[in-house]
């Protein structure tokens, strides 16, 4: 059962193939899923707003750590094994639910996963700039500024205020996940599922050679995708769908 506040929806037809559970980043909420659900119609699929985002802003108490948002998903989960495709920090918060529940997670597909505590990151400005967000003393002007910077002043300016105080509420929860950045929330050698590390040739922060490293520490199969970011749910859902398929096909009976 799904923790209390948790905002859950399943979509699709039931039975058939396993279920897959998508699980975005950060600052994020599934509803950026919309389109990669268009090309998953036919399977069971799960998405859900992270305590502390979307839908579930204000959830008590708030997350602390990976390993709350974790708990979240294998809560989400209720027992049922499944495929877990995650987006971003999504994909830190997969893992570790992984590690903790492996006989739940049938396979793993994580695009662009930010391991900044790991020395092999091939970018050490993710730490440093994950460190400065988590020192954030007032997190409403740190969700304002993470989402002009993404967005621009133009679009920021020209959104409804309801939607401008959300994307603000939800800084306290980023600031939350970009402190969790910093430590290993899991032990790689916990992580027995099969994976698949996706990432883009457009993307920045070390994120392409860092999955290529990601994805030979856990030997696990290497998706690129030419010319998309770290936001392919949204600018390339039909590959981001694709990646989702190959890790259920990796994930057997």
């Amino acid at each position: 059962m799904a923790t209390p506040g948790l905002q859950v929806v399943e979509h699709g037809p039931g039975g058939g193939p396993l279920p897959v559970v998508l699980v975005h980043g950060a600052p994020d909420r599934s509803k950026n899923f919309a389109a990669v659900l268009g090309h998953l119609a036919d399977l069971r699929v799960i998405t859900y707003d992270r305590r502390g985002y979307g839908r579930s802003v204000g959830m008590r108490p708030p997350a602390r750590d990976f390993g709350d948002h974790a708990e979240d998903l294998i809560a989400v989960l209720d027992g049922r094994r499944a495929v877990v495709a995650a987006q971003s920090v999504g994909g830190n918060v997969a893992m570790t639910a992984a590690a903790r529940a492996p006989g739940l997670v049938a396979a793993l597909a994580v695009w662009e996963p930010p391991n900044a505590w790991c020395d092999w990151w091939p970018d050490p400005a993710l730490a440093r700039t994950a460190a400065a967000f988590a020192g954030a003393t007032d997190t409403e002007a740190l969700g304002e500024r993470f989402n002009r910077e993404i967005l621009g002043d133009e679009r920021w300016n020209g959104l409804p205020e309801r939607t401008r105080q959300l994307l603000r509420a939800e800084g306290a929860a980023f600031r939350v996940d970009m402190a969790a950045e910093l430590e290993a929330p899991y032990d790689f050698a916990d992580l027995v599922a099969p994976t698949v590390v996706g990432y883009g040739t457009a993307t920045r922060s070390g994120h392409a050679e860092g999955a290529r490293r990601l994805a030979r520490v856990l030997g696990a199969d290497l998706y690129e995708v030419p010319g998309a970011d770290h936001f392919a749910p949204i600018s390339r859902p039909a590959a981001w769908a694709t990646m989702v398929r190959l890790a259920l096909a990796r994930a057997g009976p």
